[in-house]
């Protein structure tokens, strides 16, 4: 088996053992019980609503969830995206590609490792409005961090009750307008020549509250043809009547034209120089724009003193053009230019109703959510970057409807039965507009549906440690992405390829040191049938198949703690085994046993922190360990393991109603070459995305009340 290899002759996994066992024990041995959150989440026992839609601590949630804080998500850092922030959530894994064509990649358990681009597996919401579509795609860059108040994940059983994914749930909730009048400045700049720079105003008067803000990232890229400019703005508007009625607007616009996508490398392309651009990148001009205008609005009102009632709507459009690293001038072709041009939109409606039942405390959950979308999919002949004659021409629509009901009731004072079911419908049509003698009516339409229940018990073994478990059935379709090719190679879509279907358990116990630390353990196990993973990766498509079953077990650890004398700390360390179980290739070889491509057997996170009490100074270093990741199906290649530190230091300044926040950071210290992602399958061994050696950035923000 090849490997590229990236971190020396002892191991970077070792090297993680040991960070993570050092930082275990002087957390355990350090903590104190203090008046104070660990500064690097910005608190320990936040409220969350993500695990059973009702709000409650996350302590008393029986699924493994994590909230992240402003602190985590800002400080000293540029907020351009999750990867920044979500390494500290264990069993979740969000790579930054360098390449801003295809977005992060995005997954949880080992769900969502298959996709190409975009985010599969793992659902995406901002303040309950969807940013993942009908058919299960979603695309982490239409968030807005700068406005981020907390950040949800969700991993586990619980994370059915949202629909079309099986690997869990992220939730953006993003800040109200502030109570006085509020400017803010921010930029940044750093290596490859990138910068932010972004502004917003907020303020409140009377009832009405309204905020926005505008931000712009540029950068040259690591990578040869990776130039990338993303123009991203965001407005809310709330109306608060009194404390029984709420209104809330929201509006995103992300404007992001041509940007280059370096395309995949082969292992002696990293060899030779990890900073060059795959081929046909170049004589194709491999690039990418998208245009998305998005519009929600959100209605929460008690009726009563144990009644909430919440209504949400959202539309929108988007438009996508492509070019990919081939002609497709062949007559039955698809074409090597992509051109998308899509509007949705969807209605949710829930009702929370907390009550008594034998003298003991129930809180239900009905509701249900429609969403559709319907797309103009065209495809054109890429000419060595312009678009030629016309090769596709369809009209793709999905449609999701669900309905569910959930329950928490604490049966007995020391246990609590939380569990629920959701009805999932997912429909496909495509109208096939473009039909010549080489290229037949390629229409069709297809259903699925499936119910999934899920059940969990937590138990208080004292007040500051709960044990809980949890169990659920999981369902997921293909996308209109996987749908999109036939593995034969002949026109049409894959309507052969059919949902998976997964079954969860997770177990684990919360534990808190006073108001200083937190500590998480779970255990989980998941099987799957049918899973969707991608069959070849070939010049920009990918076409996907059912594997027979799947399996995946693994642990998560999670740590924050407090030591006193300015000291914090966090540490996230995920074991994963993710294997076929039933597996036989194209070819006909038996890939049984087979570890399933793009999933690290083990990753660890870990920060230490230090804060001045007096000065606003602060600094920290981050540990981040990756085990090698197979590349591809047969496990003939890997992408090797590495350990990489990054150091961060700024201050937080008051000037009466200004407040100043300098930082800079340096990732990647020992200048460690590796690589960051892989594309799972891909076509003549081009698997591999680099990561940058050392690099840096500096900037400030600047808020102002008036």
């Amino acid at each position: 088996m090849k490997q590229v290899q990236i971190a020396g002759r002892h191991g970077a996994l070792a090297r993680c053992v040991g960070t993570a066992i050092l930082a275990i024990a002087g957390a355990v041995v350090q903590a104190q019980p203090s008046g104070q959150a660990v500064a690097t989440t910005g608190g320990l026992d936040q409220v969350i609503v993500s695990a059973t839609r009702s709000e409650q601590r996350s302590f008393d949630a029986p699924a493994a969830i994590d909230a992240i804080g402003q602190i985590a998500i800002r400080e000293h850092r540029p907020g351009v995206d999750l990867s920044e922030s979500l390494g500290r959530v264990p069993g979740l894994r969000v790579q930054n590609r360098q390449n801003y064509a295809q977005d992060l990649q995005l997954s949880s358990r080992g769900f969502g490792a298959r996709a190409a681009f975009g985010v599969r597996g793992v659902r995406l919401l901002q303040d309950g409005i969807p940013f993942t579509a009908p058919d299960g795609q979603g695309q982490t860059g239409m968030f807005d961090l700068e406005t981020a108040e907390r950040i949800e994940v969700l991993r586990g059983p619980f994370a059915t009750l949202y629909g079309n994914s099986s690997g869990g749930l992220v939730s953006v909730f993003t800040r109200d307008p502030p109570d006085r009048p509020t400017w803010r400045v921010r930029g940044h700049a750093g290596s490859y020549g990138t910068w932010t720079s972004g502004a917003g105003y907020g303020a409140t008067m009377g009832a009405v509250g309204a905020r926005v803000d505008a931000s712009r990232f540029n950068t040259e890229g690591y990578r040869e043809h990776s130039r990338t400019r993303r123009d991203l703005a965001s407005v809310r508007l709330t109306h608060t009547a009194d404390d029984e009625s709420r209104v809330s607007l929201d509006a995103t616009v992300l404007h992001q034209p041509d940007t280059r996508d370096p395309l995949g490398l082969t292992r002696q392309q990293v060899s030779e120089n990890p900073r060059q651009a795959g081929t046909g990148a170049i004589a194709f001009d491999t690039r990418k724009s998208v245009e998305h205008r998005q519009f929600g609005i959100s209605w929460q009102s008690r009726p009563g003193p144990a009644d909430t009632l919440t209504l949400r709507g959202h539309l929108g459009e988007r438009q996508v053009t492509q070019y990919l690293a081939f002609t497709g001038a062949a007559a039955a072709s698809s074409g090597g230019v992509v051109d998308l041009d899509r509007g949705f939109g969807g209605a949710s409606l829930q009702w929370t109703r907390s009550t008594r039942l034998a003298d003991t405390r129930l809180d239900f959950t009905l509701g249900f959510d429609y969403e559709r979308m319907q797309e103009r999919r065209r495809g054109y002949v890429n000419e060595s970057g312009m678009a030629g004659a016309l090769r596709r021409d369809e009209m793709d629509t999905a449609a999701s409807l669900g309905q569910y009901a959930i329950a928490e009731w604490w049966f007995v004072p020391n246990w609590k039965l939380s569990g629920g079911m959701r009805r999932s419908s997912v429909w496909f049509d495509v109208h096939d507009d473009f039909v010549t003698p080489a290229n037949p009516d390629d229409s069709g339409s297809k259903r699925f549906a499936a119910t999934s229940p899920v059940i969990g018990l937590l138990h208080p073994l004292t007040d500051t440690v709960n044990l809980y478990a949890s169990a659920g059935r999981g369902f997921e379709t293909p996308t209109l992405a996987e749908l999109a090719y036939r593995p034969d190679g002949l026109p049409g879509l894959n309507f052969a390829l059919e949902p998976s279907r997964s079954t969860n358990y997770e177990a684990g116990v919360k534990m808190l040191f006073g108001r200083a630390g937190r500590l998480n353990l779970t255990v989980f196990r998941t099987t799957t049938r049918s899973d969707i993973v991608p069959d070849v990766n070939a010049a920009g498509r990918t076409t996907f198949r059912n594997a027979a079953r799947t399996a995946r077990r693994g642990i998560e650890f999670g740590l924050e703690s407090a030591f006193g004398a300015g000291f914090g700390g966090s540490l996230a360390w995920t074991l994963v085994d993710a294997r076929f179980r039933d597996y036989l290739a194209t070819s006909g070889a038996d890939l049984s046993g087979n570890a399933i491509p793009g999933v690290p057997g083990s990753s660890v996170y870990s920060e230490l922190t230090w804060r001045h009490a007096t000065s606003g100074f602060a600094t920290g270093v981050e540990v981040r360990c990756n085990a090698k990741v197979p590349a591809d199906d047969a496990n003939s290649e890997y992408a090797g393991s590495h350990t990489v530190l990054g150091w961060h230091a700024g201050f937080a300044w008051r000037f009466a109603r200004l407040r100043l926040s300098p930082f800079v950071r340096i990732d990647n210290l020992s200048n460690t070459r590796y690589i960051g992602s892989v594309i799972v399958n891909a076509a003549n061994g081009r698997y591999y995305e680099p990561a940058p050696g050392r690099n840096w950035v500096a900037g400030i923000r600047a808020n102002l009340s008036l």
